[in-house]
């Protein structure tokens, strides 16, 4: 019976604490690592202070887990969706040879839009709780969240082999290490196999790289222990104490909010990726109404203070996919480290001289999961594809996902239009315009899976 209990990992984990206080730390600490990448390289791409946004991506993801009522097993880190938006705010005019001269002292102004844009979520929180999901998620219907889904990892796919093309061996090392364990792991190590990977490829570059080991000892010894995460300059508070340029301030408004309505569907996505990978139906309890509400007002917060938009991590639900851990209190303890890493910028040094490979290396992985994930919620639909109009979508989705994300975004103005915005946008479009409809929402039971619904 011993033995049994001890297999118990082998299967989906609804409650940790079985696991015990020290094993939940680790699983944590392998949340933090797998969203802390991308996480700062948000802010390393916009001019935002790498501090305050692991601070508002842990105190989002616990504002987050209150407003949820703490049932959604998901993270909020950096957006990388409001890029466009920040840079084309603190652009301040170009150079000899056409590239942009940023001004970051213009980036409060992005935030005051960023933070508008947040609020965004409440109006279409307050549809769903108005109309009730059954009506709103006629938009969302398996043909178009099931391709969003497999863009989101396939457009992320190229992040990761760039951070590859870094060091293959090192990255090939991280990726074996994953495997490994995830297929022949025993007891703790088959639940932690990201966390891993990143520990055992980190030791190996260092040890074969010297100069990678000399840059790992300079950060950490010119970094301090401790530190403040936000600076009043920084915040959106800090430039209304300073005289205002209400133009930019408008903007700010015009340029950024649009993106809100790419980034709502991309949650709605991620809130269906989250709900096939545990097996639950999260769009009924706690509601989109709920996650919505809460992914916002973290965003709003995190801008407020100088920090970027957040928004529901696909890296970490592929940490879920693979470690088959779903219980929330885990991502609670990994918002907690952040908070943590925040105020400590020698360990913040430490993880961000992480080499590019091993990263890349975790993340191939990773984002394999997420667009398997949503092969998932094709597959468990039956998703008709003898149906032209489900081949018609699905196809463009797909196809202006990558299509766009590989060879830039598209600009309308000041606008710029991710991949996955656009192809978000055609694919609920299309479905709502397109004759021969051949699936009801239908609101199943509690605890069953938010994508295996009747068609």
């Amino acid at each position: 019976m011993g033995k049994e209990k001890k297999n118990v990992i082998d299967g989906p984990i609804y409650d940790a604490r079985s696991l015990g206080t020290p094993k939940m730390l680790v699983l944590g600490l392998q949340h933090m690592f797998a969203m802390f990448g991308a996480t700062v390289l948000v802010p390393a791409l916009t001019g935002l202070d790498v501090a305050t946004a692991l601070l508002f991506a842990g105190l989002g993801t616990l504002l987050f887990h209150l407003i949820t009522g703490g049932k959604v097993p998901a993270f909020l880190g950096s957006s990388f969706a409001f890029i466009g938006g920040y840079n084309a705010i603190r652009t301040a005019g170009t150079d000899a040879a056409g590239n942009a001269i940023f001004n970051n002292e213009l980036l409060p102004y992005a935030c005051f839009g960023v933070a508008v844009a947040g609020l965004m979520y409440i109006i279409l929180s307050l549809f769903f709780k108005t109309f009730g999901v059954k009506k709103v998620m006629r938009f969302f219907p398996p043909i178009v969240t099931g391709p969003i889904i497999i863009a989101i990892g396939l457009t992320l796919s190229s992040s990761a082999i760039n951070n590859c093309k870094a060091n293959w061996l090192v990255a090939i090392v991280a990726i074996a290490i994953v495997i490994g364990f995830n297929m022949w792991g025993k007891g703790m190590t088959k639940i932690i196999p990201i966390l891993l990977g990143v520990l055992g490829s980190y030791v190996f570059a260092l040890i074969i790289d010297p100069a990678a080991r000399a840059n790992v000892v300079s950060a950490v010894a010119e970094a301090q222990w401790f530190g403040l995460p936000v600076h009043w300059n920084s915040t959106v508070f800090g430039l209304f104490s300073t005289e205002i340029n209400p133009s930019l301030l408008w903007s700010s408004i015009f340029t950024i909010v649009p993106l809100s309505l790419a980034t709502m569907v991309e949650h709605i996505g991620d809130i269906c990726a989250i709900s096939s990978t545990c097996e639950k139906n999260f769009m009924q309890n706690p509601g989109f109404h709920r996650t919505l509400l809460g992914d916002g007002l973290a965003t709003t917060l995190a801008s407020l203070f100088g920090g970027p938009a957040n928004t529901t991590y696909g890296e970490n639900t592929g940490v879920l996919a693979l470690s088959k851990v779903y219980d929330p209190r885990v991502i609670r303890i990994a918002a907690c480290f952040a908070v943590l890493v925040s105020f400590c910028p020698k360990f913040a040094a430490l993880v961000s001289a992480m080499p590019v490979a091993t990263i890349g290396g975790v993340s191939l992985i990773l984002y394999g999961m997420i667009s398997a994930v949503g092969v998932r919620n094709v597959v468990e639909n039956k998703v008709d594809f003898t149906n032209t109009r489900n081949v018609i979508i699905a196809a463009l989705i797909l196809v202006l996902a990558i299509g766009i994300s590989y060879s830039g975004s598209i600009q309308i103005g000041v606008i710029s239009l991710s991949g996955l915005a656009v192809c978000s946008i055609v694919g609920i479009a299309l479905n709502a315009i397109l004759p021969g409809k051949d699936y009801e929402f239908v609101q199943e039971a509690e605890g069953s899976t938010s994508v295996n619904f009747k068609v």
